[in-house]
């Protein structure tokens, strides 16, 4: 796991050899996608080979899943299903992709983690936390972040930001402004808990701006 420690590497270089996840977070609309490209473009100049994934996805059942979680038609979804589908969907991208990548010293950055379900079921829906962070270790197999990027921003500038978008809006997209400050709610929680793993970032600024200081952290933080 990503400690205090990154910042004092034994002899000045990064260890290439040993894979390291990084995950970005936040509510929809925080520019997740957008930073997610510029930085796996930064470090594949800088030799290093990335893999970008998101969550739920990232395999062929992770997919499925994520139809299932996201279509519209499934407006009679249960919360406690919608956590274990997520669940699942984890359960394999980890064991499929994540554990066998870190493994041979690859660098993964993944939209999403085990973060968004403590948020958005946990915060969001009102579940029991307790029982979210015993089904999130079951599914990642203690596979944790290296470091986690949260992308802050109120609720209604995501509201405004994802109204302008092309994309049609899909199941989760369309929970009201209320839901989506429940869970930066939950964001900023899980973020005061681990501040040695969380790095809150201001997602409001200029996307150029928020791209290098996300390149300064990234780079500073692993030695690289």
């Amino acid at each position: 796991m990503y400690n205090k420690a990154r910042n004092k590497q034994t002899d000045g270089q990064h260890d290439r050899q040993r894979g390291r996840l990084i995950t970005f977070e936040g509510i929809d609309g925080s520019g997740k996608t957008t930073q997610i490209a510029h930085l796996s473009d930064s470090l594949g100049t800088a030799g290093i080979h990335v893999i970008t994934l998101r969550e739920p996805g990232g395999t062929a059942i992770s997919e499925a899943v994520r139809d299932i979680l996201l279509d519209l038609k499934h407006t009679g979804m249960f919360q406690e299903t919608e956590l274990l589908l997520f669940a699942a969907a984890r359960a394999q991208l980890v064991r499929e992709v994540f554990l066998p990548s870190l493994a041979k010293g690859h660098w993964i950055i993944c939209d999403r983690y085990y973060d968004s379900t403590m948020a958005y079921q946990g915060y969001g829906r009102g579940l029991d936390l307790q029982a979210i962070r015993a089904i999130n270790a079951l599914a990642t197999d203690q596979c944790r972040p290296d470091m986690t990027l949260l992308l802050d921003l109120p609720a209604e500038l995501a509201a405004e930001r994802m109204s302008q978008r092309s994309t049609a809006a899909d199941r989760i997209d369309q929970e009201n402004r209320d839901f989506m400050r429940r869970v930066r709610t939950g964001y900023l929680a899980i973020a005061a808990e681990e501040p040695e793993r969380i790095i809150r970032m201001d997602a409001g600024q200029a996307e150029e701006a928020l791209a290098q200081q996300i390149h300064r952290q990234i780079w500073e933080g692993f030695g690289i």
